[in-house]
């Protein structure tokens, strides 16, 4: 069989732990037969990073912003214990923070939809799309230990040299100090990207933060949204049929669960990374999301919403068996190669990755699947299969389209 031919490179970021071997099964199982693969790799997995300083993780942007599209796979952003467990140099930064921040572009994760998995919200009847600001706020945080009794303050100095001070906190003992940021122009463009996006699906846009406790770094947000809808968007909005409106974070959570879906709900970088995971989980798994991170200047990196599975991969080392969902690493995948067929004009790259997605769904529909699914779904008479079993039923899927 003649293997499908690319014309451009997608930047390849290789991860960790469980979803590193899965990569490399999707790899040789569902795409190296198929298609004369042409990436540009970085491996982004603890122990690389760690060996070079996290220039790699730098690295595998600057690649990104040259060619166009990645596709990512989950990665460690290591605590204290993981410092330990991999010795490393440093407790280094979350790579997808690094990597956020250097595209300076907006994450849309969405729920992947498939008979047999209803939502745990019963009401939910359409998918509900995450926007989240990725830029800024604690993923590019500084943070201090405060060792004993002291004055905290935030201190600002302007290129004239003049000072804006407030005192943060008089401590009488020991504790913490996190100091977090975000600029205008990274706001301005998450605004943008939600409401083109929100035209674009012709679905309706919330916007939600806490700006009644944060009243300057919030309420930011909230100004410059609301700026930019009545200037350049209301219109389009109308015109469609289509809403913005903006609420508190709480009240947001309390309208999802009574809504029907089928909306954007564009939250801050923290936020947008906890509601992913919520709304993830209700629509059947967590390993069932979406997820690309698009820039202003029209550059992608596709990824899995989810993290490495780490409880599965100590299991493997053991040689034991695991049942590991690798739906969304197999759609990061898809995503990124029908973006690479789109942008470089090879619609037989597109159709694949519409039948690489269509023969996963089709897998699953047909009663066979990883545990977690068969934990919640409807269909009867499943067959529970392990983590390389699955991807090889979905090869034989593949083949027969």
């Amino acid at each position: 069989m003649n293997r499908i031919q690319m014309k451009t490179p997608l930047v390849e970021m290789d991860g960790d732990e469980m979803t590193r071997i899965l990569w490399q099964m999707i790899k040789d199982e569902l795409i190296l037969p198929f298609v004369e693969l042409r990436t540009e790799y970085y491996d982004l997995g603890l122990a690389h990073r760690n060996e070079t300083n996290d220039q790699v993780t730098v690295d595998s942007a600057n690649a990104t912003l040259k060619y166009g599209v990645a596709v990512k796979c989950a990665t460690i952003t290591p605590n204290a214990a993981r410092v330990e467990e991999y010795n490393l140099k440093e407790m280094w930064k979350s790579p997808n923070g690094t990597i956020r921040a250097m595209l300076d572009g907006t994450v849309f994760r969405a729920p992947i939809l498939v008979k047999g998995i209803e939502p745990c919200v019963r009401n939910w009847e359409k998918p509900i799309t995450l926007a989240r600001h990725a830029y800024g706020d604690v993923y590019k945080n500084s943070e201090i230990k405060v060792p004993g009794p002291g004055k905290a303050e935030l201190v600002f100095t302007a290129q004239d040299g003049t000072q804006i001070r407030e005192t943060i906190h008089e401590f009488k003992g020991a504790g913490v100090l996190q100091g977090i940021h975000n600029t205008e122009q990274s706001i301005t463009s998450f605004a943008r990207s939600c409401f083109n996006y929100a035209v674009d699906t012709k679905q309706d846009l919330w916007f939600a933060t806490k700006d009644t406790i944060s009243k300057k770094y919030d309420h930011t947000f909230k100004d410059i949204f609301q700026e930019i809808y009545e200037n350049e968007y209301r219109e389009k909005f109308e015109a469609l049929g289509i809403e913005y409106f903006y609420t508190l974070i709480d009240d947001a959570v309390a309208r999802v669960m009574k809504a029907k879906g089928g909306f954007i709900w564009a939250c801050k970088n923290y936020d947008g990374d906890v509601m992913s995971d919520m709304v993830s989980s209700a629509f059947g798994s967590l390993a069932m999301m979406t997820s690309v991170l698009v820039s202003p200047a029209g550059v992608y990196e596709y990824e899995a919403a989810h993290g490495t599975v780490q409880r599965h991969y100590y299991k493997h080392l053991k040689g034991e068996e695991t049942s590991t969902n690798s739906v969304a690493t197999i759609f990061a995948w898809s995503g990124a190669l029908r973006k690479r067929g789109e942008l470089d004009g090879i619609p037989e790259l597109c159709a694949f990755a519409d039948r690489l997605e269509k023969a996963t769904l089709s897998t699953i529909e047909s009663g066979k699947m990883t545990r977690d699914l068969a934990l919640i779904t409807s269909l009867k008479d499943v067959t529970v299969l392990n983590s390389q079993a699955f991807i090889s039923a979905v090869r034989s899927a593949l083949e027969t389209m």
